[in-house]
């Protein structure tokens, strides 16, 4: 089964919003874990708009399952990793001022840059994984710098799927699947997967572990309910 990890970044915004402690960070991973989800993911940025540097330091303490923090692995965002100490980091090569993660590394360009972070990871038992978009090239690149694994970058899988273009949308990250099973990378995956292409999505990438998600999971469960959504996902994901 692909394990479901839930991205918090939503529910820290929703708290930093109006100050205070609503919703509690913690509280909320404890209960989505209880849910059943196999992992919880932040993503701190340097402005902490929502997950703050503090919040990852807090939630080590009380996250029994899976914990991935992702960023760009700037000096402050690697000494943080690697005093927590999660289970693993996913390198994202986000601009300061992103307002979202828009496009995965150039493993080529930046190989020497990914594997020296990378060995200094995996020398503190961290496991590691490599945004990436889905291509071959990128994925043989990502192998190079000694990653785990990949995380395949699927917005535009997600924009495609929701013009009906099944068969073109996930053409490229079978693709891109196939060549990570083939250099020996576990493959990840999330952005912009949703209850609605979720089950397709992973139905055609062999050897999926993981799906990270959270603003789709939250917004829908503004509807259906945080207990029903996880658990929604997880009967997709079997």
């Amino acid at each position: 089964m692909t394990k479901l990890s839930v991205n918090i970044n939503k529910l820290a915004t929703l708290r930093n919003s109006r100050g205070g402690n609503m919703p509690n960070l913690i509280k909320s991973a404890n209960d989505i874990e209880s849910f059943g989800a196999q992992g919880i993911t932040i993503h701190p940025r340097p402005d902490e708009r929502h997950i703050r540097y503090q919040d990852a330091y807090d939630l080590k303490e009380v996250v029994t399952t899976e914990y991935n923090i992702e960023g760009n692995p700037i000096p402050k965002f690697v000494d943080m990793v690697l005093a927590i100490k999660p289970t693993q980091v996913t390198l994202v090569p986000d601009a300061e001022d992103a307002v979202t993660s828009n496009a995965g590394w150039d493993t080529i360009k930046h190989k020497d840059f990914l594997a020296d972070v990378i060995k200094t990871f995996k020398e503190n038992g961290i496991r590691t994984s490599i945004f990436v978009d889905p291509d071959v090239e990128m994925v043989k690149g990502a192998a190079e710098t000694g990653t785990d694994r990949i995380e395949l970058y699927t917005e535009s899988f997600a924009q495609e799927f929701s013009k009906g273009k099944e068969k073109e949308s996930i053409q490229p990250f079978m693709d891109a699947a196939v060549m990570a099973n083939e250099l020996g990378l576990g493959i990840n995956a999330g952005h912009d997967l949703n209850l609605d292409n979720i089950q397709f999505f992973k139905s055609h990438i062999p050897n999926l572990l993981e799906v990270s998600i959270g603003h789709a999971l939250i917004c829908e469960s503004i509807y259906l309910g945080l207990e029903n959504v996880v658990n929604m996902y997880l009967h997709r994901l079997k």
